[in-house]
């Protein structure tokens, strides 16, 4: 499912993502008026008192000291209206819920408006105190009011083509309405200084050029409802008043120019013009957001639609890619639970059948599964299901393969092992024929070396017979004392010397079984003292418990770690998986096909010498009462060969 879910779920994210960043630029748009009103309208009433305190602080301060008193009681009226502006400017600014609708743009340029209007109690101190003159008044006021143009800028920024030019248009002609406002405070500074210095007069004629060159400019650039307001403006006698002043103050000079403007008509008029020009540009503001509404709900209505196309394609290919996620993930299992039932029934099954000697049709065994691939051209999932029957199919037949190989083993290792038996049986007669005749005693400790190598060939041997799954031939008619069977088994190995056998309880060990135990016992000590340093001696203990008796075989070796008894476990608990490759355990699968045979239970565990225990357990099945002791010692024994 993976394969299907992750395709759709991306998908699906970058529908959203698109759908957020188409629809999010036509958001804002759709704010732009609310956004205006809520900040542009107070910094803009902020700004016209501003500028009106400019004028009124130019005039002051042109005003000769001791006849400054009506000018002063004006600027100080002015300064409560400009403190009252800009503290509702402040509260808009800082209304968290209202700065929430602003970008990170819109929020720095509020922020540098509310931080400029920050310096303006240390100017007006400088004017009360007349610590600087008119025209640098007028300078630093003209400071305090330009960040309004960025802010009104990033108010009214429209991201969409000629709405952009629009919005930046109606930027510039807000200029124009401060260059008005600049020409009157140089005008009033100098009607009542009596006059301009030169520097102040170029500043004045400049403020004059650009407020033309900007109305020229722009006003053509305006769309039609908002360029008809200011053409309208310009056939008024408000403008043409305006454009009479200008000229009168160009012709006059720099020393005429404050009796050029000495009556009231000029003040009138620059008020008229001030207020209109602030009229033109809200309502061309406003147009140009209207304008930008208009288009961003057009465009809001077109990304809807294409959203909502987008959106039926992600609901068919989420549709498409569960169906073919369910077929896919269908056939998938299909596989999955042919390779399980293979590998945890199948071919165990096969084994144990080959195990039990059954024969086997590989073709009935693993029958081909159908991938639903008949009659069309087959698909990678029917690919890999033709090669799963294949693998199964061949899997089969190389079990069977390999089971005929391990019959044909195990009877060629059983041939060779009954032949050799056969041999070692007639050479054991004939060492008993010449130890009877035999009286030099170093003729008859050879023979003994002869006949206890007899007796140790004859256990490889029947060790062969076991692995190849068949029982050795030696059988006995009565029961035998445990004692006479552990002291059996130490007689068959090389070191027979070094084992220690204790005295133990009268028990016997039932007829059928005591060949068998007596060579389950045999490999241990064998191990016990292969793995013994030479000089020690193997050591038993043996107790009877409930249920049966147990015989516990101590080496004093280096011992075994976790991991070596594990293995060794494995081994003694399956010993029908014996593997030829594994000659180094061939006692301990021997040990295991024997304790399987008669229910004994043989563990391995850590010696107290430092080596290794093999604590035998044998069954109540297994034990008898003892019978006439049996000949032992050099561990020849009565047997009967069959």
């Amino acid at each position: 499912m993976t394969l299907t879910v992750v395709p759709v779920v991306s998908l699906t994210m970058l529908w959203g993502f698109a759908m957020v960043s188409v629809t999010g630029d036509l958001r804002a748009l759709i704010r732009v008026q609310g956004v205006y009103e809520a900040f542009g309208t107070p910094i803009d009433t902020a700004v016209g008192q501003i500028q009106i305190e400019r004028r009124l602080a130019a005039a002051y301060l042109g005003t000769p000291q001791g006849e400054d008193r009506g000018p002063l009681a004006a600027l100080m009226r002015q300064q409560r209206e400009t403190d009252r502006a800009v503290t509702a400017m402040r509260e808009a600014i800082g209304d968290p819920e209202g700065r929430a609708d602003l970008t990170g743009r819109q929020r720095q340029s509020v922020d540098a408006m509310a931080a400029g209007v920050d310096g303006m109690e240390r100017l007006r101190e400088g004017v009360l105190a007349r610590k600087i003159t008119w025209g640098a008044a007028i300078t630093a006021y003209t400071a305090i009011v330009e960040p309004a143009f960025d802010v009104q800028s990033t108010l009214t920024a429209l991201q969409a083509g000629r709405l952009a030019r629009e919005g930046q248009v109606v930027i510039e002609l807000v200029r124009v309405r401060e260059f008005v406002s600049r020409e009157d405070a140089f005008v009033a500074g100098a009607r009542a200084a009596g006059k301009l210095t030169d520097g102040q007069y170029d500043t004045l004629t400049a403020t004059v050029e650009d407020r033309r060159v900007f109305h020229r400019t722009y006003v053509p650039d305006l769309p039609d409802d908002s360029r008809r307001l200011f053409t309208d403006f310009e056939r008024g006698a408000e403008y043409r008043a305006l454009t009479a002043g200008e000229d009168a103050l160009l012709r006059a000079g720099a020393d005429g120019a404050g009796q050029a403007m000495a009556g009231d008509s000029w003040r009138s008029t620059t008020d008229r013009a001030v207020k209109r020009y602030m009229l033109l540009c809200t309502e061309a503001a406003l147009n140009a957001a209207d304008r930008g509404r208009d288009f961003a709900y057009r465009e809001m209505l077109k990304a809807g639609g294409v959203g909502i196309a987008g959106l039926v394609a992600v609901g068919l290919s989420v549709w498409f890619s569960a169906v073919s996620g369910r077929r896919i993930s269908r056939r998938l299992e299909e596989l999955r639970d042919a390779a399980d039932v293979l590998a945890t029934h199948r071919l165990p099954d096969v084994m144990r059948r080959l195990a039990a000697g059954e024969e086997v049709d590989p073709a009935a065994a693993a029958p081909p599964l159908d991938f639903g691939d008949e009659g069309r051209e087959a698909d990678e999932i029917a690919q890999v299901g033709r090669a799963l029957n294949k693998a199964r199919l061949a899997a089969v037949e190389a079990a069977v393969k390999q089971a005929t190989l391990r019959r044909g083993i195990f009877a060629v290792l059983l041939t060779i092992a009954r032949r050799n038996q056969t041999l070692v049986h007639q050479q054991s007669k004939l060492v008993d024929t010449l130890e009877r005749r035999t009286i030099d005693p170093d003729a008859l400790e050879d023979l003994f070396r002869i006949d206890h190598l007899t007796t140790r060939m004859r256990r490889h041997a029947e060790g062969l017979i076991i692995l190849s799954g068949a029982a050795p031939g030696r059988r006995r008619r009565e029961p035998v004392p445990v004692v006479d069977v552990v002291a059996a088994a130490a007689g068959e190995i090389e070191d027979y010397r070094r084992v220690v056998v204790p005295p133990m309880p009268d028990v016997g060990v039932a007829a059928a079984a005591v060949a068998d135990v007596v060579h389950l016992v045999a490999e241990l000590v064998e191990n016990a003292a292969a793995f013994s340093p030479p000089h020690t001696q193997v050591t038993m203990r043996t107790a009877e418990v409930s249920g049966g008796f147990v015989l516990e075989i101590d080496d004093r070796g280096t011992g075994m770690d976790a991991a070596g008894l594990e293995r060794a476990h494995t081994v003694l608990a399956r010993p029908d998986d014996f593997d030829p490759a594994e000659d180094g355990r061939l006692g301990l699968y021997v040990v295991g096909r024997l304790a399987e045979r008669h229910g004994i239970r043989v563990t391995l565990t850590g010696s107290p010498y430092g080596g290794t225990t093999a604590v035998v357990m044998l069954p109540a099945a297994v034990l008898a009462p003892a019978g006439a002791p049996a000949p032992a010692g050099t561990g020849k024994e009565a047997t009967d060969d069959g």
